[in-house]
C-alpha cells in the first residue's frame, strides 16, 4: 500500500486551550508508515469576507490596526462565523458594521483555507455589488479600530504589488474577483 493512500490513525487528542474565536488542540497520530507524532491544529468556525463595488466602481476597503501584527493592515472587510450563521449572514452583518454599506447583490466567488499547515479556518470570498451607504450604520465591535478607505481596482493591484497590502484572504478574494471589476 502506498503512503498517503490511508489516513493517519488519531491516538490522542487533548485541547490546550479554549478561546473566544478559536481553540488549540495537540493531537498525537500514527501515520500510515506506523511513524508517530504530535501535530498542534488552531480549530477556527471559519470567517466571510466581501469585495464590496460602490456604484462608481470604487473598492470598499478598511485600514484596521490588528494586535498581532502590532500595527494596521489594509483588508477587505471579513468577519468570523457565528455559531449556527451561514457565511452569506456573517458578511452582510461585517460590511454594515465595519463600513457601514449594505448590498443589494451578492456573487460568491469561492472558499479557500487560510492556513492549512496549522488551522482549519475557511474562508469565504464573496463580491458585493449595489452597495447602498448607511445613513446609520450599526456601531463598531468594542475591540475593533477601523477606518473605511475607497480604492480603484488598479489601486488595490499596486497596493498588492507595492507590499501596502499585505493581508493573504484579501489579496485571494481580490484575484477571485478580477474577473467581475471593471
Amino acid at each position: 500500500m502506498a503512503l498517503g493512500s490511508e489516513p493517519p490513525q488519531l491516538l490522542r487528542q487533548r485541547l490546550s486551550y479554549k478561546g473566544r474565536k478559536f481553540n488549540f488542540e495537540v493531537n498525537r497520530l500514527r501515520l500510515p508508515n506506523k511513524s508517530e507524532g504530535e501535530w498542534e491544529c488552531v480549530r477556527h468556525p471559519g470567517g466571510a469576507l466581501a469585495v464590496p463595488v460602490t456604484p462608481d466602481g470604487k473598492l470598499v476597503l478598511t485600514r484596521q490596526y490588528r494586535f498581532t501584527v502590532q500595527g494596521r493592515l489594509l483588508e477587505f472587510p471579513a468577519g468570523t462565523l457565528e455559531v449556527g450563521e451561514a457565511p452569506a449572514g456573517t458578511i452582510g452583518r461585517e460590511i454594515q458594521e465595519e463600513v457601514g454599506y449594505r448590498a443589494g447583490q451578492w456573487k460568491k466567488l469561492g472558499e479557500f483555507f487560510l492556513a492549512p499547515g496549522y488551522s482549519d479556518e475557511i474562508i469565504y470570498a464573496f463580491l458585493a455589488t449595489d452597495l447602498e451607504l448607511l445613513e446609520n450604520p450599526p456601531k463598531q465591535d468594542d475591540d475593533e479600530d477601523i477606518e473605511t478607505v475607497l480604492m480603484t481596482s488598479k489601486e488595490v493591484e499596486q497596493a498588492i504589488y507595492s507590499g501596502d497590502l499585505t493581508d493573504a484572504k484579501s489579496i485571494c478574494s481580490f484575484m477571485l474577483a478580477k474577473p467581475f471589476l471593471s
